[in-house]
């Protein structure tokens, strides 16, 4: 099933907090916190102002994002956990993280 949000709204998955810390010890599972980070998976068209004129979103599919503990709504497409939340919840992009992945892209 494929899923295209309307308006401002922005879908994204996930992406897991690592389950063990630096010094290494396995946090289990019921002690972890809901991770804050996800990847763009869908974007919509973008809001309109007071005139109607379209206002695009900034960000992009495959972008990494952070958002606030309690952010957006979750929803279950397929058996995959996605969040659905409006482009203003979004705190911002990690521009490290996709530079890391063009960097492996490109030595591979």
């Amino acid at each position: 099933m494929k899923f295209r949000p309307l308006h401002d709204r922005v879908v994204i998955e996930r992406i897991d907090a690592e389950a063990k810390t630096a010094g290494g010890i396995i946090i289990p599972d019921t002690a972890q916190e809901k991770p804050q980070q996800g990847k763009v998976i869908a974007v919509g068209p973008g809001g309109r102002d007071e005139r109607g004129k379209l206002i695009p979103i900034d960000v992009k599919v495959g972008n990494r994002i952070l958002f606030g503990k309690w952010s957006g709504t979750e929803v279950k497409i397929d058996d995959v956990e996605y969040l659905i939340m409006k482009e203003s919840d979004i705190m911002g992009v990690l521009a490290m993280a996709e530079v890391k992945n063009e960097t492996r892209k490109k030595a591979a």
